[in-house]
């Protein structure tokens, strides 16, 4: 069972501890190592404080700044005393770059729904809904086994957000709006449709639409005679978003690896299709006879004879 997909341009239940991520101000030094980690920038050196300071709103929970800094546990007072006495004689006095000199970030408990950040942004993270690390979804890579997508099928993938940019969950409901309206299926084993009040209308939560994520996977399926349509409609809404929005097609193969219904529509749409993913079922027995065959002059082969 064959699945080709082509790169085209929840978390829910009780949680308990789950941490989010601050920085303690009486060990902060304000070096700014910890600025230059943070993926989405959400690290500041406040000048009025001095000290490095959190974006609340920008913040995504992906533990980048605790997870990829190193940590030392200087005295706080004795380094800011040092780098005055070096700041007379204009002289610097900072930390290696990948390093928190004095162990300043200490995670603190996070509450639903800002949980949902860390679901999403930390790849660490498992979803409960799915069990699946990242963004929770499986996507089409294990389709021989579950069978997301059918003959006859070409199953989407709507990524949005990147490092840098991110995106608000309001956002992501423009589209899942827009994409239940044109009577789509949506992926039941998907975090991001468990985060859906009514999926029959593509409508989240209401305490979740101020979250925001590092990124987010939307998946639906529908007729392979749909593709053109719902590309047109994935572009259309995409301009009302203000983050990356990046589209997948996913369909099955025949035995022999080839694709030749969902591969002409995207190339007379003027795409250049690449293989992104390609699951070939591996860890069936597919050469069986073979095996056979193998088995058995070995079997025959002679005490002490190599070959």
């Amino acid at each position: 069972m064959y699945i080709r997909s082509f790169l085209l341009g929840v978390f829910v239940g009780i949680v308990v501890a789950i941490l989010t991520m601050k920085i303690n101000p009486n060990k902060c030094v304000a070096c700014g190592n910890c600025t230059y980690v943070c993926p989405m920038g959400a690290i500041y050196i406040d000048p009025n404080i001095k000290r490095a300071t959190i974006n609340r709103d920008e913040c995504v929970e992906c533990y980048a700044c605790y997870n990829g800094l190193s940590t030392e546990h200087l005295n706080p007072s004795l380094v800011r005393m040092i780098r005055k006495i070096f700041q007379i004689g204009r002289l610097r006095f900072d930390p290696e770059p990948d390093v928190c000199p004095t162990a300043a970030f200490e995670p603190d408990d996070l509450q639903w729904p800002r949980v949902i950040r860390r679901a999403f942004s930390d790849p660490r993270a498992t979803h409960e809904s799915t069990g699946v690390q990242g963004r929770g979804t499986e996507e089409v890579k294990t389709n021989d086994v579950t069978g997301r997508v059918n003959w006859g099928e070409v199953g989407f993938t709507i990524e949005f957000g990147r490092p840098g940019v991110g995106v608000w969950l309001r956002d992501i409901q423009k589209m899942t709006k827009a994409l239940a309206n044109a009577n789509v299926a949506f992926e039941k084993k998907n975090p991001f449709t468990l985060l859906m009040s009514d999926v029959a209308t593509g409508t989240l939560r209401e305490d979740v639409l101020d979250e925001k994520v590092l990124s987010a996977i939307v998946e639906i399926k529908v007729k392979v005679e749909r593709t053109e349509e719902i590309i047109a409609l994935v572009h259309k809404v995409e301009k009302e978003i203000d983050t990356v929005v990046a589209l997948g097609a996913g369909t099955r193969c025949d035995e022999n690896g080839d694709e030749n219904v969902l591969a002409p529509i995207l190339e007379r749409l003027g795409y250049k299709l690449e293989r992104a993913k390609t699951n070939t079922g591996l860890g069936r027995i597919t050469n069986a006879v073979e095996n056979i065959a193998s088995e058995n002059q070995k079997e025959e082969q002679p005490v002490g004879e190599t070959r």
